[in-house]
């Protein structure tokens, strides 16, 4: 049950948060600027209005989340640090005497309060409309880009993550004390799920139990990782390592399984819109939804800055509609290759071949001309696909024919090449406005580096979705505040 009449308590110690916590520390800066009240009438519907026990308070749940992805911390040592921190539990509306939740709150708060698809666009709505409150969101101009997530278990299988994390923690307390081995549980000898699910359970058990090895933080924080795997996480470990994350391609040689979210960004270092997609998907199919989401969080925009992904044709015309100002190169293929199946198969810009629709790369690619008349037949660029890979792929109905010794997928290089975008692109307006698009590139380093962004916290889109929002919204809360403070 939900008590939104929040009851007045005093305490003894109220006088420490002004002592200890400075104006112009980064929590109460948030705190200051931010109305969070906006948690609750997103939330409402999630809780009993007048039965159960009362709830935990969503706005101080979404500020948890929100410390994590400020300070890339796992759900147990948030909590943790949230009892002795006086900065964390002033943020968090505690009093300073006040005990905190368990960290399982958090993983339910996750699965049973966050469940609406739009939290992330919501997110960066309201740190947007904060921008252009406080005057710092000036630019018209967008930098568009994409940014990749390493699914939480790889390739691993549910069984292998498992190992991978338990191995860790044996490791790390036998480093403490080497005459722990002789007391761990004994390892399952079958590839059994559930006999893995009960091996961590005793081994968490065990350590857990003992003071002594949880004093260590190297212990404590290994420990913390498969406790959080294991209750945060169990239904995907039952079902999949991770059904929705899918291979994309960074280059022709190096690939990653995971996620992709498509970022834009203004000049002044506000992100004004994203999406998640799985790893495989292209760049350039994502323009229209990041500029009509950047225009619905309240941004006028003149321009776009991208690389030669976003030059499709169709992003050409939608731009030339809309009367933005498109800063794109060329790239024949994608600009002006007359081509069959636009939605099956995208370019990669990075490795120069096409990815089928499966998230599998083309192998080799080769320029052809019409034999009979060279000079009228305009070129077309072939791509071939492994054949292993298409006699095998759920996709293979009319895509592959049965038997088939190749398959290969044409684009006509037409000589009409859309001449106003060329000229525009010869231009020195266009080579300076291209710079500007380097921006991008250290906003992606931060979510990664600062923000824990450069790998999943949990499966499938949904749940990267939620990553994706509270760390973009903090990121933007972050640069909101070094803005005012120039």
């Amino acid at each position: 049950m939900l008590r939104l009449e929040k009851q007045i308590e005093f305490s003894d110690f109220e006088g420490l948060y002004k002592r200890l916590i400075p104006d112009n520390h980064l929590l109460r800066q948030i705190n200051c600027m931010t109305d969070f009240n906006f948690v609750v009438d997103e939330l409402r519907d999630k809780y009993c209005p007048d039965n159960g026990r009362d709830a935990e308070n969503p706005i101080r749940m979404f500020k948890y989340l929100l410390l994590k992805s400020i300070y890339e911390m796992s759900d147990g040592d948030l909590t943790e640090r949230s009892r002795y921190d006086m900065s964390f539990k002033y943020f968090l509306d505690y009093r300073p005497e006040d005990d905190v939740i368990d960290s399982s709150s958090l993983s339910k708060f996750r699965k049973l309060r966050l469940t609406d698809e739009g939290l992330l666009d919501l997110l960066i709505e309201k740190s947007v409309k904060i921008a252009i409150e406080q005057g710092v969101l000036k630019s018209k101009r967008l930098i568009v880009d994409s940014t990749h997530t390493c699914s939480r278990y790889h390739h691993l299988s549910p069984i292998e993550v498992l190992r991978e994390q338990a191995k860790r923690l044996r490791k790390s307390v036998y480093n403490v004390d080497e005459n722990m081995k002789e007391q761990m549980p004994v390892k399952p000898t079958r590839d059994d799920l559930n006999e893995e699910i009960e091996y961590c359970k005793k081994l968490l058990e065990l350590v857990g139990g003992d003071e002594v090895l949880m004093f260590f933080a190297s212990v404590k924080e290994k420990f913390n990782y498969l406790q959080e795997i294991v209750d945060d996480d169990l239904e995907h470990l039952r079902e999949s390592a991770d059904k929705e994350a899918k291979v994309g391609h960074k280059s022709a040689d190096t690939s990653f399984f995971g996620y992709k979210t498509h970022i834009a960004m203004t000049e002044d270092g506000i992100i004004t819109a994203a999406t998640v997609t799985s790893g495989e998907k292209g760049d350039g199919a994502e323009l229209q939804a990041l500029v009509e989401k950047s225009e619905n969080a309240g941004v006028d925009i003149e321009t776009v800055i991208g690389d030669s992904a976003y030059s499709e044709k169709a992003n050409l015309d939608y731009t030339e509609v809309k009367g933005i100002q498109l800063v794109s190169k060329l790239l024949p293929c994608v600009s002006n290759g007359l081509r069959k199946k636009e939605n099956e198969f995208t370019f990669n810009k990075d490795a120069g071949m096409f990815v089928c629709k499966a998230g599998h790369m083309a192998a080799s690619k080769t320029c052809r001309h019409n034999k009979q008349d060279f000079r009228k037949e305009n070129p077309r660029m072939v791509y071939y696909f492994d054949v292993d890979k298409c006699e095998h792929c759920i996709f293979r109905e009319g895509c592959y024919k049965e038997g088939s010794k190749s398959k290969s997928y044409s684009v006509s290089i037409t000589s009409d090449i859309q001449s106003k975008q060329k000229a525009f692109q010869e231009s020195e307006n266009f080579r300076e406005l291209s710079k500007k698009r380097y921006m991008i590139e250290a906003k992606n380093s931060e979510l990664k580096n600062r923000h824990g962004y450069d790998r999943a916290e949990s499966s499938g889109i949904h749940s990267m979705e939620i990553q994706g929002a509270t760390a973009l919204f903090a990121v933007n809360l972050l640069k909101i505040i070094k803005l005012k403070g120039k």
